[in-house]
C-alpha cells in the first residue's frame, strides 16, 4: 500500500477541491470525474480569513494597501492554487473599498450640513489603490487563462499518451501466445507509466478508465499467469481497495459535504488506477465502496439542492427590488425635495440588494445588468436636474439683486404714496422670484426687507402729525355727535347714531389705506384700524336692531 492510500484512510492527505452545482446520478458518476477533477482543480492551501478584529487598529487605506500586497504576492505562485485565496482577497478589498467610499460619502455630507448647505453632487476620487488592485486581478485572469489553456494542451498530451498504452495493453490481452513472465513485466511497466501520467479531457475518463480496467482483466485471465503472482497481486490490490472502502466510509462523518464529495473524487480516481483483486471479490469490494460513495452523493445532491433553492429564492428578491427601482418615476420631478426623496429610496434598495446572495449562474448577470443600468439612469437624471438648478439659481440671483437695487434707489423718494406703490410692487416681484442657493438667501432677503423698511419708517414718521391731527378731528366729532344724541328723542338719537357710525366706518374704510405699507409699523397701524372697523360694524348691527323693535 502507497504513502498516499495510507494518509487518504487517515484523513491527512489534502484533497483537491472542485464545486459542483448538481450531484450526478448512479455509479458512473464517480468514474467519470476521476481524472476531470485532477486536472481542474489543483489543490489549495486554505488559510483562514483575517478576522474585523485583527485589523480593527489599522485605517482602510492601509487594509487595502496590505490586500494589494497579498494579491501581488500571490500571483507569484502558481495560478492554479490560489483561487480561493483570490477570491478572499477580492471580497475583502472590495468591501474595504465600498466601506471607504460610503464613509467618505457622509463625511462631506455632514460637512455640507455643517455649513448649511446641501450636498448637490458628490463624485469619489481616485483611489490609486484600487486602480493597483484591479489591474492584480486582470494579471490575474490572464495567467489563470494560460494555465488552462496550457492545462488543455496538457490534458490532450495525456489522453493521447494513455490511448497508447491501451493500444499496447489490448494487444497482450487479445495475444494468443505470449511469453507470460516478460507480458506481466511489460503489463507492470504500462500500469506504472498509466499512473504516471496526469489528467485528460473530463469527457475521456470513463472510457478510458472502463478500457484500463477491461483490458487488465482480460490479461489475467487470458494468459493464466502464475498463479503466486497472479494472488500476490489480487492481495495487493485488495489491501489497496479495502482502504480505499474504510476512508469513503469514514467520509460520512465530515460535516462538510462539500469537502468530502470532493475527497470521494479522489478515492475514485485511486480506486480506478488500482489493479483487479480476485474475481470473487470484485463485486462484493465494489458494492462497499459504491455504498459509501452514494451515500456521501446523495448529502451533495440535497447540498446543491438547498443551494439551488436558496438562489431562486435571491432572485425572487432582487427581481422585486427591481420592480420597486422600476416603481420610481422621477420624470417629472421639479424640487430638491423630491429628487432627495427618491434618492433614499433608490439607497435603501441598494443597501438592501447588497444583502442577498447570488441568484441562480444564468439569470445572475443578466438581473444584476439590469439593476445597475436602472440605478445608473436615476443618478444620470438627478446630476442634469441639479444642472439645471444651479443654472435657475444663478437666474433667480440676478434677479433678486435687481430688485435690492431698485429699492435702494425708491427708498429716498418723498412721494409717498407713487413710491409706497412701486415699492409694493417690488415686494410682489420678488415673491414671484423662485430661490436662491441657500447661502445667498438669508443676506438678499434681509437686504431688501431693511431697504422696505426704511422707506416705509420714513412715510410712518412723515405721516405721524396727520394722524394724531385725524385722531383729534375725529374725536371732536365724536363728542359733537354725542352732545346731539343726547338732545334727540330716544328713536331719533338711535338713527342719527346709526348714520354716523355708518359714514364712520366708511370715512376708517378709506383712510385705512392711507396706512397700509409693509414695515411691520405700518401693518400694526392697519390692523389697528381694522380692528375699529370691525367694533363700528358690531355697534352698527345693535343699533339696526334696536330700531327695527321699536317700530315693531
Amino acid at each position: 500500500m502507497s504513502r498516499k492510500h495510507k494518509l487518504a484512510v487517515q484523513g491527512i492527505l489534502t484533497l483537491p477541491f472542485r464545486h459542483q452545482r448538481t450531484a450526478p446520478k448512479g455509479v458512473l458518476f464517480f468514474m467519470e470525474n476521476e481524472q476531470q477533477t485532477a486536472a481542474q482543480e489543483p489543490q489549495v492551501e486554505v488559510q483562514q480569513e483575517v478576522k474585523p478584529a485583527e485589523t480593527a487598529q489599522q485605517t482602510p487605506q492601509e487594509t487595502k494597501q496590505q490586500l494589494v500586497a497579498a494579491l501581488k504576492a500571490l500571483l507569484e505562485q502558481n495560478v492554479s492554487e490560489v483561487k480561493d485565496r483570490v477570491e478572499m482577497l477580492k471580497t475583502q478589498f472590495y468591501r474595504e473599498y465600498h466601506q471607504e467610499l460610503e464613509a467618505a460619502k457622509k463625511a462631506a455630507e455632514e460637512a455640507a450640513a455643517a455649513a448649511g448647505e446641501t450636498l448637490e453632487m458628490w463624485q469619489p476620487a481616485v483611489d490609486e489603490t484600487e486602480l493597483q488592485f484591479r489591474e492584480l486581478l486582470n494579471q490575474y485572469k490572464q495567467k489563470k487563462a494560460e494555465a488552462a489553456a496550457k492545462a488543455e494542451a496538457e490534458m490532450q498530451q495525456n489522453l493521447l499518451r494513455k490511448r497508447n498504452i491501451l493500444d499496447r495493453m489490448k494487444e497482450m490481452a487479445q495475444a494468443e501466445t505470449a511469453d507470460v513472465a516478460d507480458n506481466v513485466k511489460k503489463m507492470r511497466d504500462l500500469r506504472t507509466e498509466w499512473k504516471s501520467i496526469g489528467a485528460v479531457p473530463p469527457q475521456n475518463v470513463q472510457e478510458l478508465s472502463k478500457l484500463y480496467q477491461q483490458y487488465q482483466e482480460q490479461f489475467y485471465d487470458l494468459v493464466k499467469i502464475n498463479i503466486e503472482l497472479r494472488d500476490l497481486d489480487f492481495k495487493k490490490n485488495l489491501e489497496a481497495k479495502t482502504l480505499l472502502c474504510e476512508a469513503a466510509e469514514k467520509l460520512q462523518e465530515n460535516p462538510n459535504i462539500v469537502e468530502a464529495s470532493r475527497a470521494l473524487q479522489q478515492l475514485h480516481e485511486e480506486w480506478a488506477e488500482i489493479g483487479p483483486v480476485a474475481r470473487e471479490l470484485r463485486e462484493d469490494l465494489w458494492n462497499r465502496f459504491k455504498e459509501a460513495s452514494t451515500v456521501i452523493n446523495k448529502k451533495h445532491q440535497a447540498y446543491f439542492d438547498q443551494l439551488h433553492a436558496k438562489e431562486a429564492e435571491n432572485l425572487e428578491k432582487k427581481q422585486a427590488l427591481i420592480a420597486r427601482l422600476h416603481e420610481i418615476d422621477y420624470s417629472g420631478f421639479k424640487s430638491n425635495r423630491q429628487w432627495e426623496d427618491a434618492t433614499g429610496q433608490i439607497q435603501a434598495i441598494q443597501n438592501e440588494w447588497r444583502t442577498i446572495g447570488f441568484a441562480p449562474k444564468k439569470q445572475n448577470q443578466a438581473i444584476y445588468e439590469e439593476y445597475r443600468a436602472l440605478c445608473d439612469a436615476f443618478f444620470k437624471a438627478k446630476t442634469a436636474f441639479y444642472k439645471d438648478l444651479r443654472e435657475e439659481l444663478n437666474e433667480n440671483l440676478r434677479k433678486k439683486r435687481e430688485l435690492i437695487e431698485k429699492a435702494e434707489q425708491l427708498k429716498t423718494g418723498t412721494d409717498w404714496k407713487a413710491t409706497a406703490d412701486a415699492m409694493i410692487a417690488l415686494q410682489n416681484e420678488w415673491k414671484k422670484v423662485g430661490p436662491v442657493a441657500r447661502k445667498y438667501s438669508d443676506e438678499l432677503w434681509k437686504k431688501f426687507s431693511d431697504t422696505c423698511d426704511e422707506f416705509f419708517n420714513a412715510k410712518r414718521e412723515a405721516n405721524k402729525g396727520a394722524r394724531e391731527a385725524y385722531e383729534q378731528k375725529k374725536a371732536a366729532a365724536k363728542a359733537q355727535f354725542t352732545k346731539r344724541v343726547e338732545s334727540l328723542t330716544d328713536r331719533q338719537k338711535l338713527t342719527r347714531m346709526y348714520a354716523n357710525l355708518q359714514q364712520e366706518i366708511k370715512t376708517a374704510e378709506n383712510n385705512i389705506l392711507f396706512f397700509t405699507g409693509k414695515t411691520k409699523t405700518a401693518n400694526k397701524l392697519v390692523e389697528d384700524m381694522q380692528k375699529k372697523i370691525d367694533t363700528l360694524k358690531s355697534q352698527l348691527k345693535e343699533l339696526e336692531d334696536k330700531i327695527n323693535k321699536m317700530e315693531d
